[in-house]
């Protein structure tokens, strides 16, 4: 994918409930997978973690029937992972696969779950492997990136004020030491997570508002204090919030 010569201005979706908000980019996400699909694409989606993902991988499996997706050519990847057991209630991996790619007949070839701890040593080099496997089966970048975002102002498991924000030179890396639960974790860098086309950050909750506020701020700070400022796509950002996240939002 080339780069612009300018970041696209994000746009920001406010919908009524987190329900509402869940529907809406289900639906936003079938009609994409569709319209690549219908250009002769095979696309790469880069999924995320959270109860809010929970709910839109959900909607996804209720609406595919009447989508027209062929789910045998969509390609899933994961913008970080918590390096844990595989069978682990906290794998994103895990809750997306019971969520949706299960129930819709995702082709297991083309999920490509970041190592866990049955597959690597540690999350340095769970971090190294995946590193391969998105630079050997991607495509160069993401067609849509669905991200979530912390109540700190994390995306991924970039957290504020630690060394994985000055990465620019890996694919991935190891976290340790995360400040929310599991402590390993293993993240996309910024490089990586930025060279998608479509960014949709999805976001719900009264929590979450501050973070967001301030990211969508007119000046707003930078990466080191709130990490999903750092992050967008290359022809499109929206952020898809429900009242209670956008509350804040100037």
């Amino acid at each position: 994918m080339s780069t612009p010569s300018a970041v696209p201005v994000p746009r920001v979706e406010v919908h009524e409930s987190a329900d509402d908000l869940a529907t809406t980019v289900a639906g936003e996400f079938l009609r994409l997978v569709s319209a690549r699909q219908a250009a002769g694409d095979v696309p790469d989606i880069g999924l995320t973690g959270g109860s809010i993902a929970d709910k839109v991988h959900r909607e996804i499996a209720r609406l595919a029937p009447d989508s027209g997706v062929d789910w045998s050519r969509v390609s899933f990847y994961w913008g970080d992972e918590r390096f844990v057991a595989p069978q682990s209630d906290e794998r994103n991996a895990k809750q997306a696969r019971e969520a949706f790619l299960d129930a819709v007949g995702a082709d297991p070839a083309r999920v490509h779950e970041i190592p866990s701890t049955a597959d690597a040593d540690s999350v340095d080099a769970a971090a190294a492997a995946y590193s391969e496997v998105v630079r050997g089966q991607g495509s160069g970048g993401f067609d849509l990136l669905m991200l979530g975002v912390g109540p700190d102002g994390h995306v991924a498991s970039l957290f504020p004020g630690f060394p994985q924000l000055r990465v620019d030179d890996e694919i991935c890396v190891g976290v340790t030491g995360s400040p929310k639960p599991p402590p390993e974790r293993v993240s996309l860098t910024f490089p990586a997570l930025n060279r998608s086309a479509a960014v949709w950050f999805v976001v719900s909750g009264t929590d979450k508002a501050e973070a967001v506020g301030r990211a969508l701020a007119a000046e707003p700070p930078g990466v080191h204090e709130v990490p999903a400022t750092g992050v967008h796509g290359q022809q499109e950002t929206i952020w898809f919030l429900d009242r209670e996240a956008a509350s804040q939002v100037p």
